[in-house]
């Protein structure tokens, strides 16, 4: 993390300035598209997102890293350790774990409600429990705490002009739409690791099972069953898209340009997916460079015009953008 990001987010403890540069490491690695995104926002606002991300990666990996030789009880211990570090974190505005001080000075700062990160480990922990859903209702259930949680986190960083509750079900609904999204690109990688999250119920309207799927990712063969379930989960989740869509205009302005971003990139790997005739369980669809390029030029463009309009109203903070703290003094 660069020291002008810290210092105008008022972070001066040296080993707190450690872990957010841990924690946006993380998110430079593993989260092209939400770092991109990212860097569209104020300065000051930069650290407490990568802090978000960088915990939600660390448990992440900590579940589903295919690289990793833990066993299911080894995993099991190091996520109820990070758990008893984040409960330790939250209290005291910190945590021994780097991504857990960080976010635990994040969490104090904006005032996030504990019970979003309770909410993720849960998910987490249920990840080392769950193989599959019957039905997009219990997957639901899932990502309320492993997705629609994340969107909750944000919106005191991002701030709104509308009462926060307003703008609560458009963020949850964007941080689902954002992991429908995961789950449809990354079909083959999460089988690989014993999971289809794709509703079972979704998935045999169109004669799939898990037993398909796995002839398929293992031949690297096609199937037009497979090819129409996945175009149904793909309008799925675009309905999940028009779910949050009306909450880009709910945000402070000076925010709007990272979360659209962020927001037409991840709508860009369903077109991926697409253009790529739905084979998901051969390879990985991704956002093309040239067209990342055009989506960032343009998030740059919309975040000068609000800077722009930010000075000729005096500089004070849009009116009123609830939920968003002034960065301490150093």
């Amino acid at each position: 993390m660069t020291a002008r990001e810290l210092d105008a987010a008022g972070i001066t403890d040296p080993a707190l300035r450690a872990a957010y540069r841990h924690c946006r490491r993380l998110n430079a690695r593993h989260g092209t598209t939400y770092f991109l995104a990212t860097r569209l926002l104020p300065v000051e606002r930069r650290p407490a997102v990568h802090a978000l991300y960088g915990f939600a990666r660390w448990a992440d990996d900590i579940v589903d890293d295919l690289g990793s030789l833990a066993t299911p009880a080894q995993r099991a211990t190091s996520l109820d350790r990070l758990g008893s570090d984040l409960a330790a974190g939250l209290r005291a505005g910190g945590g021994e774990e780097p991504v857990v001080a960080a976010l635990g000075d994040t969490a104090a700062r904006y005032a996030i409600p504990a019970e979003h990160f309770t909410d993720f480990m849960a998910s987490m922990r249920q990840d080392l429990e769950v193989a599959e859903y019957a039905d997009y209702a219990a997957l639901r259930g899932y990502m309320h705490g492993s997705a629609a949680v994340i969107g909750l986190q944000m919106l005191p960083v991002l701030g709104t002009v509308v009462p926060r509750e307003e703008a609560a079900p458009h963020a949850a609904a964007l941080g689902v739409a954002f992991q429908l999204t995961n789950f449809l690109r990354d079909v083959g990688e999460d089988l690989d690791r014993g999971r289809v999250y794709l509703p079972r119920d979704l998935l045999a309207a169109h004669g799939v099972d898990r037993a398909l799927l796995r002839w398929s990712r293992d031949t690297g063969r096609r199937d037009r069953r497979i090819t129409r379930a996945l175009k149904a989960a793909a309008a799925l989740t675009r309905g999940v898209y028009r779910e949050a869509a009306p909450g880009l205009a709910m945000l402070d302005p000076l925010s709007r340009p990272c979360v659209r971003t962020a927001f037409v990139l991840y709508g860009g790997i369903l077109d991926a997916v697409a253009d790529g005739g739905y084979a998901v369980l051969h390879h990985r669809s991704r956002v093309p460079g040239r067209r990342r390029a055009a989506v960032a030029a343009d998030g740059l463009l919309r975040l000068a015009a609000a800077r722009l309009r930010h000075r000729v109203s005096g500089g004070t903070e849009p009116a009123p953008a609830r939920g968003l703290l002034r960065k301490e003094s150093a």
